[in-house]
């Protein structure tokens, strides 16, 4: 990885939810393939690409099944992969990330598992400071109507000299979509023990915005590098027509 200020190998996957949504597609959204591939093999991939070496999957529904192909693509693979699991997979996302707190003492990437991306991506982020920002996260900046945006759906991101001012799925004013991939250090996990709640949850959204009240979350912006969510039967026929064309 040419990266400017840190050797970053280390990468958390969120890979804990139901994934309604594609339910119909298959039993485990990560093991949902696309063009024979699983979505999950999909993410571990491109952050090898990337450089990434250390991969922590916060598993949580059905997480037995999801264990076994990660032992067997651990194998296959040669790569190292350590499983997190979530007991309130439930709940929201920051809950996930909160299981890896205490693993890592050095900066990493965030990644989800049902997202496709560019590797270049990673590379870009990796080459930002983690000296006054506690996250960067890449952005897309287009706006515009496109078939790889489920609006409704997608988190938003309000943008104010190069950092957040607000994140979340319902802004009605947004400068950028946010690709779900993220440089973090260490203290974002400080960040959403802060804002759990009372019932012990907390969105990764939720800690991103307690950060960007402080200007200690940055946008990288990541220009026509590609990246999609793959979350309803929709997307995941778009995300076969273009893998397909990329191979």
């Amino acid at each position: 990885m040419d990266n400017e200020n840190h050797d970053v190998r280390d990468a958390v996957i969120i890979a804990a939810g139901k994934g309604s949504r594609l339910a119909g597609r298959g039993d485990l959204k990560p093991l949902i393939p696309v063009l024979d591939v699983p979505l999950i093999e999909r993410v571990i991939g491109a952050g090898m690409e990337a450089g990434l070496r250390r991969f922590w999957i916060v598993t949580g529904y059905r997480h037995q099944e999801l264990g076994l192909f990660l032992n067997e693509l651990r194998q296959r693979l040669g790569v190292w992969i350590e499983e997190l699991y979530n007991d309130n997979w439930q709940g929201s996302n920051g809950v996930s990330v909160l299981r890896a707190a205490g693993r890592l003492d050095r900066p990493f990437v965030l990644l989800m598992s049902d997202h496709l991306f560019d590797p270049e991506i990673i590379r870009g982020l990796c080459r930002h400071p983690l000296d006054g920002v506690d996250v960067w996260l890449a952005v897309d900046g287009d706006t515009s109507d496109r078939d790889l945006i489920d609006i409704d759906d997608v988190t938003k991101v309000r943008v104010e000299d190069g950092r957040i001012a607000d994140i979340g799925k319902h802004l009605s004013e947004f400068d950028a979509y946010d690709t779900g991939i993220f440089l973090c250090s260490p203290r974002l996990f400080d960040a959403l023990r802060t804002v759990v709640d009372d019932s012990g949850d907390a969105s990764l959204s939720d800690g991103i915005r307690w950060l960007g009240t402080r200007r200690r979350a940055g946008v990288h912006d990541i220009g026509e590098l590609f990246w999609m969510d793959v979350d309803d039967g929709a997307m995941l026929d778009l995300a076969e027509q273009l893998m397909s064309g990329r191979s």
